[in-house]
């Protein structure tokens, strides 16, 4: 049997209103309630399943790195939304480089931050590059 990764479970503030955000910001239907969750799919078969938890909870938990390849016009639509609202977003995971993308592996890529704090990439082309074929 393969392993494929399902789906992760993240804690928000406000489970409905954070999946909501990560759906607008990626494009990507609107969340589904499932069971006591607000599930956002992506194309490769793994939901996000955000769930409500108190603030203080959310203190206590290790923030999430979630990372998302992308289209080259998946990139453009999202970083127009980023910087249309004017959210810091940076080229590199330490948070150094304010307001630019990365170049690496000759696609584009950026993190900012989700209103909970969890780490949010866009890659257009995976680290290490695409195979050779």
């Amino acid at each position: 049997m393969s392993v494929q990764l399902n789906h992760t479970i993240v804690y928000a503030t406000d489970a409905h209103a954070s999946a909501s955000y990560l759906a607008e910001m990626l494009d990507r239907p609107a969340p589904v309630r499932a069971g006591p969750f607000w599930q956002v799919d992506v194309d490769n078969g793994v939901s996000l399943d955000y769930a409500s938890a108190a603030e203080e909870e959310i203190q206590t938990l290790p923030s999430l790195h979630l990372a998302f390849l992308v289209s080259e016009e998946q990139f453009d639509a999202t970083y127009g939304r980023v910087r249309e609202r004017d959210i810091d977003h940076f080229a590199d995971p330490a948070g150094q480089r304010r307001n630019e993308i990365n170049t690496h592996d000759g696609g584009r890529g950026f993190y900012w931050a989700d209103p909970d704090g969890h780490w949010l990439e866009v890659i257009t082309v995976p680290y290490g590059g695409w195979p050779k074929s």
